[in-house]
């Protein structure tokens, strides 16, 4: 046999691996988690998905069939052609349609949309098998021609339409008013609004970020913050809101809004004000003002826009003609915003916009949620016993979970004492809330005798940093008599502008515990009989914080 004849099929074999390789290499595109169908320029195209992306938050929009404003990585882990290490997925593009569905798939939550304007589906990519032929031929090879280079169409993933308003990087949520008071006709008009206010405001990735909620006899979430963030679909998914009816529920959409809308796991961005913006047409049905409270509490800057006010005769009918006073963040005129009439709301879009955009006026961007210090001074003694010190630290984990945790925003430190005090980790050890939980339970018990008057004045020079007034806190939790004096530190630590909130369990002496507290002495001592009811006193001890944060700022 010659050696033409064997060479002849190896380099065909050759030719027909390389140019496989090079072709498939060609198509495969990097992309992220929230890179989404509209982003990619091909009707078909292979992307490369990374790992963990069920990690954070992919929106989704559909089952089976995804609506182009849907994660592509998103889309596949619920479609199940991907996994959580990520991989190659096969994207095509297809028509709009109507109602896709919501669902629950592979760990992604899918959720519904009436409408949009072009779809896409995920497949497995399925590579062509190499096909040999077993003819050989001992004729001799013609002359090699050059090899032409097969075209390539560049495939590119396309740049955002707009970063959006650099100079307005807030994280909005308007309130819209959907019960009967508005009717059918003024809905579309509040609508017309909305769409001219997101326009004027300049939406983008790094610029504001608007989501919807409807406040009728339940509130109901339209859209997150992250969902829509180029301006024509933003515009596209208000067009398409559908009225409701039912009362104007408005302090529940309010409460609503608070609790669940801001937080990262729905797009909130950590450091970015975040706004509400409520829209009421006439007066609400229920109250406002705890709603409000809570509002304030989570650092949410709420606006109020009353449209089409009560008339005088209507008054009568107002169950608190004052909702608007106990709405706002501040009773100052800048949050309070009325328009005489549905018909006149666009000669008022500049100037609302340039009031949700005026960033140094946003005065509770600030909470106490996200602006305290707070130092745990954890009791050691032999008395404790190693089980309950367990529920100490639970108890205080408690606590710290409350808080918006970072390096912008909240700190914990924490101190275990006996005769000696020994600091388990400062203020700037640990910038995230699952840091900080983690350390708390590390802590091992230490044993021994108990003074809590040293301890107090350990925390006072080698825990907290000087700082505004009404930020930095101190929590002392022990369970008996200490060896020596705690009037004196204590006061010493209240005068450098340290709150001390005391709280004692079985034999602690109530006097030690309400010398060492802050004054209002009684909003500021707790006791428990047992180590078994300190998971009550949490809620109440973070309200105090945030009251005294409150009246200090």
């Amino acid at each position: 046999m010659s050696l033409l004849s064997v060479l002849q099929p190896l380099t065909g074999l050759f030719f027909l691996v390389s140019s496989s390789l090079s072709s498939a290499s060609s198509v495969l595109l990097p992309v992220d988690c929230v890179t989404r169908g509209a982003d990619l320029a091909q009707d078909r195209s292979l992307v490369l998905c990374p790992p963990a992306c069920t990690q954070g938050r992919v929106s989704v929009f559909g089952t089976r069939t995804f609506a182009s404003v849907s994660s592509v990585c998103g889309a596949a882990i619920h479609r199940g052609v991907l996994g959580p290490s990520g991989g190659p997925v096969r994207v095509h593009k297809l028509p709009g349609r109507h109602n896709y569905l919501s669902s629950l798939s592979h760990g992604v939550q899918s959720q519904a949309l009436s409408h949009w304007s072009s779809s896409f589906s995920v497949t497995k990519p399925v590579s062509a098998p190499l096909e040999l032929t077993s003819a050989t031929s001992a004729t001799a090879l013609p002359a090699a021609q050059p090899a032409k280079k097969p075209t390539k169409k560049k495939l590119t993933v396309k740049k955002a339409l707009t970063t959006g308003n650099k100079d307005c990087k807030i994280d909005i949520a308007m309130v819209i008013d959907s019960s009967n008071n508005i009717g059918q006709r003024r809905f579309n008009l509040q609508k017309n609004f909305l769409i001219k206010l997101a326009a004027m405001l300049k939406v983008g990735q790094t610029g504001p970020h608007i989501g919807v909620i409807q406040a009728s006899d339940t509130p109901r979430t339209e859209f997150l913050l992250t969902n829509y963030t180029q301006p024509k679909e933003l515009l596209f998914a208000i067009k398409e809101l559908a009225y409701l009816g039912g009362d104007s529920n408005t302090g529940r959409a309010i409460t609503h809004t608070t609790e669940t809308f801001f937080n990262q796991e729905s797009g909130g961005r950590r450091g970015y004000p975040r706004v509400m913006v409520v829209l009421i047409d006439g007066w609400p049905s229920d109250s406002l003002e705890q709603a409000a409270m809570l509002a304030r509490e989570f650092g949410i800057n709420v606006f109020l826009v009353s449209v089409a006010k009560p008339a005088p005769e209507e008054l009568p009918m107002v169950p608190d003609k004052d909702f608007m006073k106990k709405a706002v963040c501040r009773d100052n005129g800048f949050f309070s915003y009325g328009i005489p009439s549905w018909f006149s709301t666009t000669k008022h879009v500049k100037a609302l916009s340039q009031r949700l955009c005026s960033l140094d006026s946003l005065v509770c961007s600030k909470s106490c949620f996200n602006s305290v210090n707070i130092g745990f001074l954890i009791d050691g003694s032999s008395s404790v016993g190693h089980g309950n010190f367990q529920l100490v630290l639970e108890f205080l984990a408690g606590v710290a979970g409350t808080f918006d945790i970072s390096d912008v925003g909240a700190r914990i430190g924490a101190v275990q004492y006996t005769y000696d005090q020994r600091l388990e980790f400062g203020l700037l050890d640990h910038p995230t809330k699952d840091d900080v939980l983690a350390a708390l339970r590390r802590i091992s018990y230490m044993s021994g005798g108990t003074a809590t008057g040293e301890a107090i004045s350990y925390c006072a020079q080698n825990l907290f940093r000087r700082t505004a007034p009404g930020r930095n806190f101190l929590i002392v939790v022990t369970d008996g008599q200490s060896y020596d004096d705690v009037r004196r530190p204590a006061m010493e630590a209240r005068a450098q502008g340290i709150t001390i909130f005391s709280v004692g369990v079985a034999w602690a002496p109530l006097d030690d515990l309400r010398a060492m507290s802050s004054e209002p002495k009684d909003s500021h001592t707790f006791f428990t009989r047992d180590f078994s009811g300190l998971s009550e006193l949490v809620p109440v001890l973070v309200r105090g914080i945030c009251r005294d944060f409150s009246e200090k700022n």
